[in-house]
């Protein structure tokens, strides 16, 4: 785990991914929680929605036992903006979408949502890769913190994952 910018989460051995609402107290005992929802893609045009779609690999697949749960926050200053300034910093100028296009399929990723959730982080960013493209991730991530979208960002953790079977 480590805290890109501002503080980290408490350490854990073990994460667990739940899809899905929590009914049955398996949550109880967890050192933290983060929830999130997958929503509408606020910033994607239909061009870029229909290439996302036909690239993008499925999460779970046998290969990717490598993971990055990456928690951000954004700024008082990116939620005032409105939604049309929001997508030209972020695709207009910063190129976010195209530089993920990249690196789709070797990565799979999924955004949940959680600003609207009152949760301590805006969104959850979840990845999944081969161990063989560990180093194509960490290009992504790399040129994703040096946009200038990533400016808006004042709280980010960055924790890397290995996938078990137990």
């Amino acid at each position: 785990m480590d805290p890109v910018i501002g503080p980290p989460l408490q350490s854990v051995e073990r994460l667990d991914v739940v899809e899905g609402p929590l009914t049955d107290g398996s949550s109880a005992g967890a050192t933290w929680m983060l929830r999130g929802a997958v929503s509408f893609e606020r910033y994607v045009r239909r061009a870029e929605h229909d290439e996302l779609a036909a690239r993008q690999p499925d999460l779970g697949r046998p290969e990717a036992t490598r993971a990055a749960l990456i928690p951000v926050s954004k700024s008082p200053a990116w939620w005032a903006l409105p939604q049309d300034e929001r997508r030209e910093i972020f695709e207009e100028r910063s190129h976010h979408i195209a530089i993920g296009l990249e690196y789709l399929p070797a990565i799979a990723r999924r955004l949940y949502h959680s600003h609207d959730l009152d949760e301590p982080f805006d969104f959850l960013t979840w990845f999944e890769y081969a161990p063989s493209d560990a180093e194509t991730f960490e290009q992504l991530v790399g040129r994703l913190r040096r946009i200038e979208h990533w400016a808006y960002v004042d709280r980010e953790v960055d924790i890397r994952l290995v996938r078990t079977d137990a």
